[in-house]
């Protein structure tokens, strides 16, 4: 009896461990840790699915936000969700990258329950800068194409 448990408990532990871990398994492109890329495409899928307390559930605090404007400082959750609930647009995310300190991710928008309309923007890319620490998002940064005119990326601790 005692060597079909054994072997019982081998099978089992052999076949728990194939499939990895508890996201879907598949790496995401780009070559960035895939550890932010996880935070960021956590946030992202949250977003598109119209969770916009959940999407600010990914966010440290203080956090700093800038979407085309001046540097936004995000100082509450109220203030998180805030930002959240103003981009009219879902993301899917296509590929994330590292550039210094930080993961610059490519999005592919979509429309997303709640405020706003994405509308001519469904199917278009963008990109955003994230700085993260410890599996939050610390910074948010609207990345420009190059056409546009560069935003400066902030420096320094955020307050």
């Amino acid at each position: 009896m005692r060597p079909r448990l054994v072997a019982s408990l081998l099978v089992t532990a052999a076949l728990a461990g194939c499939g990895g871990d508890d996201g879907d398994g598949e790496e995401i492109p780009g070559g960035a840790d895939q550890e932010e890329a996880r935070v960021i495409e956590e946030w992202s899928t949250a977003l598109r699915e119209g969770d916009v307390e959940g999407a600010a559930e990914y966010f440290a605090l203080p956090a700093l936000a800038q979407n085309g404007t001046a540097p936004l400082a995000l100082r509450t959750r109220e203030d998180v969700v805030s930002f959240n609930e103003a981009l009219p647009c879902g993301a899917e995310l296509v590929s994330a990258e590292t550039a210094g300190d930080y993961t610059i991710a490519t999005f592919e928008l979509t429309e997303r329950p709640g405020p706003g309309e994405c509308g001519a923007g469904v199917g278009s890319t963008a990109k955003t800068a994230f700085g993260i620490r410890d599996g939050k998002i610390e910074r948010w940064i609207r990345v420009v194409d190059e056409d546009d005119a560069p935003l400066p990326v902030p420096e320094g601790p955020v307050v």
